[in-house]
This record gives structure tokens, sequence and C-alpha cells, in this order.
């Protein structure tokens, strides 16, 4: 299943790419959800990110992603972060992070994820839980990059 969350944000490409540390991330946190961030590397191709996640209380879910590539293409700058350790019902998880160019002032910080859980019934299940997970940060993005 795909998802594809467009935010549009009125800063420099360049300086909005900068806010991609640790803080943003745990700012990104969804709502009803305890994340614990064990290791943050960083944005760069080789870093890895370590957390641990408890939702209302019930579950302990480890996470750990790979950044698998990374980099900038023209009026872009992107990274790839892709699931090595999923909690469950999670197999598969490509997150490509776009930080692209509108103008010299204006930027788009588009999420495109790419999940399975290896069935498609359970991957549609899931579905408007996590577009709305990702779709809350988008008032966050605006909110700590400005």
């Amino acid at each position: 299943m795909k998802i594809y969350i467009k935010t549009k944000i009125e800063k420099n490409y360049r300086d909005v790419a900068s806010f991609f540390n640790r803080e943003l991330f745990l700012a990104l946190a969804p709502p009803l959800m305890n994340v614990m961030l064990d290791r943050f590397d960083g944005c760069k191709k080789g870093d890895e990110v370590h957390l641990r996640m408890n939702f209302l209380g019930l579950l302990n879910q480890m996470w750990i992603s790979h950044i698998t590539d990374h980099g900038e293409n023209g009026d872009e700058i992107y990274f790839v972060d892709e699931g090595a350790l999923l909690p469950p019902p999670l197999s598969k998880w490509r997150h490509v992070h776009h930080i692209k160019k509108i103008d010299d002032h204006s930027t788009y910080i588009i999420d495109d994820i790419e999940y399975t859980t290896g069935n498609l019934a359970l991957d549609r299940l899931i579905y408007p839980a996590l577009y709305t997970m990702f779709y809350y940060r988008k008032p966050i993005y605006r909110r700590e990059i400005s």
C-alpha cells in the first residue's frame, strides 16, 4: 500500500532539511503513543533509528529503521528509511522523505510511504490509521519548522 502526503512550508528547502533531527522526530510522534527514542544517528545512508512504542500503555513494540539512501538531486533533498525490525503486523516499510523546493521561500515536505503486512485485506484495514498518523504531522511540521 502507498501513503503520499505533501505539506507546504514557507521556508527555503535547505533550511527545512536542517530541521530533520532528533527533536523533530520526537515532536512528530502520534498522539496516544509513547515513543522512546533509543537511537537516532541522523538521516544519512548507514544511519539507524531505534525506537520503542507503547500505545495506550498496552503494547510495547520495537521499531528499527535503517537509512538506506540519501542525497540531493536538482531542487530536492531526500532520505529513505526502511524497516529492519517492524512491529506486527507490518512486514515491509519504506519511507522516502522528500524536501522539495517550490521557490526560494517555499518547500514541500513529502512523506512517500510504501508498506505491507503481507495480506492485502489487512493492509487496507490499517491504512486509515497509518494515513491519519502521517497526516497528523502537517501542523507539527509547520509549527516546528517556522
